[in-house]
This record gives structure tokens, sequence and C-alpha cells, in this order.
């Protein structure tokens, strides 16, 4: 709790339920921050990289805003703008589906792939500097409690 006062500037008495939370969302802004800044370089926002891997695991196969948003990370993410800018960046197109002109799909282009290519090592590196300060049990541990803290 000691460090977590230094951290915030604080001589403030801090519940532990409150230090926890705190501390989960400081943890998530820092690991969101220097995600960002391997992402800067190719123009891409975390949502819109998101959106690539879900579309890359359809291989080849369209699916429709819905579904994205489904699978998002991120929830609150307008998944029609983030198609938007990522067609202009030409790495998705977007068509009309053939049985219900009111359904759009969305599939990943060969330049949406070979940008994730290109992407995939610098993240799977920056991910395991994030991580590097904990074991492979403390991992699995961390990550079985933020299963269970999610599970309200």
């Amino acid at each position: 709790m000691k460090e977590l006062n230094k951290i915030l500037k604080t001589e403030a008495n801090i519940s532990l339920h409150q230090a926890s939370v705190i501390n989960v969302f400081q943890t998530s802004v820092w690991m969101k921050d220097d995600l960002l800044l391997e992402l800067k370089p190719f123009d891409l926002s975390l949502e819109q990289f998101n959106v690539l891997r879900i579309l890359r695991g359809q291989n080849g196969n369209a699916i429709n805003l819905q579904d994205i948003q489904e699978r998002m990370v991120s929830k609150m993410s307008n998944t029609t703008r983030l198609v938007d800018k990522l067609l202009k960046k030409k790495f998705v197109k977007r068509t009309i589906c053939k049985t219900n002109r009111r359904k759009v799909e969305i599939v990943i282009t060969d330049l949406g792939l070979e940008t994730l290519k290109t992407i995939d090592p610098i993240i799977d590196s920056t991910e395991k500097n994030i991580t590097k300060n904990l074991t492979q049990d403390e991992l699995i541990q961390l990550n079985t409690l933020l299963i269970k803290l999610k599970n309200k």
C-alpha cells in the first residue's frame, strides 16, 4: 500500500479494495500505452489492431459488423468507425451480403494480413517485456485471478 501511495503522491488511507481497483486500472493504462507506442508507426489504434486480428481469424471468410463487435476486447468501440478507418488504409474490404442487402460484410485484405505479419512479432515482444517480471506460474495465477475478478 505504501508503494501505491507513493505512486499516487498521497498519504491518504486507501482501502485494499480501492487500492486493488486503482492498481488494475493503472496497470491497464501502462500496458495500453506501451502497446500503442508500438502501433503508432503503423497508424493503428489498439481497437483497429483488434479488428484486424478478428478478421484474420476468419481465414478469408467475411464477417459482419455485429459479429466483429461481439468479439472486440473493448465492447465500447464504434465498430463502424473503426472499419471505415481500416477501409481508408486498404486493410479491409466491405461488401454487401448477397442474401441480405442490408447486411455489410467485412474481410481483411492482403495488405492487412501483411501488416499484421510485420506487427505480430513487435507486439509479441512488447507483451513479453510487459510481463517479464512475472514467472510462468505467476502469469497463470494472474490470469486466473483476473478472470475470477471479472466473473462478478
